[in-house]
Formats: C-alpha cells, structure tokens, sequence
C-alpha cells in the first residue's frame, strides 16, 4: 500500500495549536487595522494583509486537504450522492483517459483570449488531466492513475522554459494552479514519483511559473486574482513562505478592489499600484458601471464567464489558505465572497436585471463555480445563501470550465473537513 513520503529537505507537519492561534491572532488583527471607509478613491497597503505562512505547510494542501480527500473517498466507495455521479463524470472525462500523449513545448505562447494558440490549450489540459488522476488515484487506489499523473508532470517539467506573448500572465495563472493541486495529492499519497523528477518539477515552478505570476496584473481583476492562485499553490509545494506571504499579501489587496461592499463608500476600493486615481478611471475600470451595490463586481458588467473566474480563485485561496492554518472565509474576504456569489447566482438564475446594472443586460455563463464558497459558507459557518445554494444544487455534479476549475461538486459538496 503506498504511503505518505517525506522529502528529504523539508519538515512537514499538520496544523498545531500553536499554529490556530497565531492564525487567530493575524485574523483579528486584520480586522482591527481596517479603519473607517470613505468615498474617496484609495488603495489597500499591502502591511494590512495580515496574512502569514504557517510555521509548517500541511500537505496535500493546494484546495484540498487529505481529510477532504478521504472523506470524499469514504462517499464514492459506500456510492454515496452527489459524490458517485461526480466521480463517475469525472472518470469518463477526457482528462482521464489513461491513452493521453502529454504534448509539452519549451514556449508557450498565448495572445489574446490564446490568439495564437501555441500550447496553450495543451498546457491547460494536461494540467487538469494530472490534477483528475490525481484524483482517481486517491479515491480508487489504481495505480495506472497515478503514473499517469506524474508521466503528465514529468512531460512539461523536461520541456517548458517560458510563457510568451499578451496572455503569458494570465495563461501561466491558470496552468500554473492545476500543476500543485496534482503534484500535492500524488507526493503524499503515492511512492512511486522519483525524487530527482519532484526536484525538477520544483524547478519548473520556482523557476518557470513564480516568476511570471507573483509580481501580479494591473488587468481585470481575475488575471491578478488566477495569477495570486497559481502564486499560492506553488509557494505550498515548494514550502516557500516568502512567496506565500507577498502572493497572500497581493490577494488581499485585490479582493476589496475586486467585490464591493457598501461600507466602501461611494466608489469601489482601488489594487495598489492600479493607478485609478479618479471616479472617472474607475467607473471605466468597473466596466462603466456607476451604481455600486453589495456583490457586484469589478467584471460583472464585462460578463459573469470572466466574472466566474475571479470569485473562483478568491474561493480556492481561501480554501487553501483554510488548510493552511488561517481561515479567512470569517473575515472581510469571506464576506465578500458570499455576496459576490449570490449577486451573480441570482441573475445566472435567469432574474432581470434592473436598468441602472449594466444597461438593464448582462451576460450569464457564471460556470461551475460556486460549490467551493457555498461549502466553506454555508456548509460551515451556516450562512443563508439561497440564490447561491439553488444554483449550485442545480448545477452538480459540477464538471470543468477547462481552464482551471474542475470537479468540485466530487472535492466540496458537503465536505465538513
């Protein structure tokens, strides 16, 4: 039976009490450093993140932990729904196909919205193909699953050197979330992945992926907030606190400036370094919307596809942030968040909406995105969230939106641990 291996460099432990009290310590003071909101445009220092890098990093720990894993392991087994009709979705997804050729390049190279496409939609796939037998492999224990995962792995980290072209940031967030996710599950659960290989894959992330991803985007707000998952996950595998801290610290500055909340004031709150130093940039940054309402957000006006993205990413840092030791779906991020999703379920749910929002239309296609935060929120902490827990039970089992979200229905419905 395989068996969780160590590697040689580093510790690793799970969370202590020592650990849960710093997390409380940084979270209340979070909150009291926040001072009283006004209407004037300003930006969010990145000193109040209050975000630290635990004293260990647990492992799996890239959005899911391995008592998620195990739970969900437990519910496919007994067939237990939603969890069977996911995984069994999941395993006759393309991306589990055991005849998968990974299809690696040394560049890849991505325009705007990947025109040109020079593997760009490979790199994307087999990074959700490794990230999904990873998957099969912990809740079946079939080997070929995992061999399969590391031979995607063991493919890309021998070939890639560089990201290229207008969409390089954005395309190395998405890739570059799905790679940890897979890599965490198959270094602790399986022994057959060779040290020199986890090594090298370590030197693709440090030295490909990190570098493109943690200084952040001034573009929509779901380029910084994919780019600041990608920042996150990678920093968890490679045990690297320095990252952690800077790509934690970016996030939190991009939440506030990504969701509004009424107690913002006038105007939505500006990124750092974003250069919006006016009412009329930001109104223009918010997609020409005005009238600013609990839950909108910075791209809802855009469509609610690239909107999904975003509300995505912010779930899946607090998800592995949670797991990591600091659990921000009780703060500022986590309130966001739940009036993000349920201003966006309730008009994907097909509600008009009124003409000050975004010229009285708005484009739905939120995607499967919702089954993260409604689980941390509502499963959790117990927060009404209707419109939200209507579409997210309409939508399961929740599949991909190949790009870097992918079976949460299977990793989060109902998942306590």
């Amino acid at each position: 039976m395989p068996v969780q291996r160590r590697p040689r460099h580093a510790a690793r432990t799970t969370g202590t009490a020592l650990l849960a009290a710093t997390a409380l310590l940084a979270t209340l003071a979070t909150a009291l450093s926040a001072g009283p909101a006004t209407g004037a445009p300003r930006s969010l220092s990145a000193d109040r993140a209050g975000a630290a890098a635990p004293a260990a990093f647990t492992h799996p720990g890239v959005l899911v932990s391995s008592g998620q894993l195990d739970f969900v392991r437990e519910k496919v087994n007994s067939g237990a729904q939603p969890w069977k009709i996911a995984y069994d979705q999941m395993k006759a997804s393309k991306y589990a196909s055991l005849d998968r050729t990974p299809k690696p390049r040394a560049i890849v190279e991505c325009g705007s919205y990947s025109d040109p496409d020079h593997g760009c939609t490979d790199e994307r796939e087999d990074a959700l193909a490794a990230y999904t037998d990873a998957l099969i492999w912990y809740i079946s224990r079939d080997e070929r699953y995992a061999e399969k995962a590391i031979a995607l792995m063991d493919a890309w980290s021998g070939t890639i050197e560089d990201h290229t072209n207008s969409n390089a940031p954005l395309q190395t967030g998405w890739a570059g979330s799905s790679w940890p996710r897979a890599a965490e599950i198959i270094r602790y659960s399986y022994r057959g992945w060779a040290q020199d290989k986890v090594d090298r894959f370590e030197t693709m992330l440090r030295d490909v992926y990190l570098p493109k991803v943690i200084k952040g985007s001034n573009s929509n707000g779901n380029w910084e907030l994919s780019m600041m998952e990608a920042a996150v996950g990678i920093s968890v595998f490679l045990d690297d606190k320095a990252s952690y801290d800077k790509a934690m610290a970016k996030f939190r500055g991009r939440v506030p400036a990504y969701v509004y909340l009424s107690g913002d004031g006038d105007l939505p709150k500006v990124a750092p370094g974003s250069g919006l130093d006016s009412r009329d940039k930001i109104i223009k940054y918010w997609q020409g919307q005005s009238t600013f309402v609990n839950g909108l957000t910075q791209e809802t006006c855009r469509d609610l596809t690239h909107t999904g993205y975003g509300i995505s990413a912010i779930s899946h840092i607090a998800e592995t942030s949670r797991i990591q030791g600091q659990d921000l779906y009780g703060t500022d991020v986590g309130e966001r968040l739940r009036y993000a999703l349920g201003f966006q379920a309730k008009y994907e749910l097909g509600e008009a909406p009124p003409s000050w929002l975004c010229g009285g239309s708005v484009k739905r296609g939120l995607g499967p995105v919702t089954e993260v935060g409604f689980n941390a929120l509502h499963g959790r902490l117990g927060q009404a969230m209707t419109n939200t827990q209507k579409l997210t039970e309409q939508g399961r089992p929740a599949g991909s939106n190949n790009l870097f979200v992918a079976w949460e229905t299977l990793t989060h419905a109902e998942n306590p641990r």
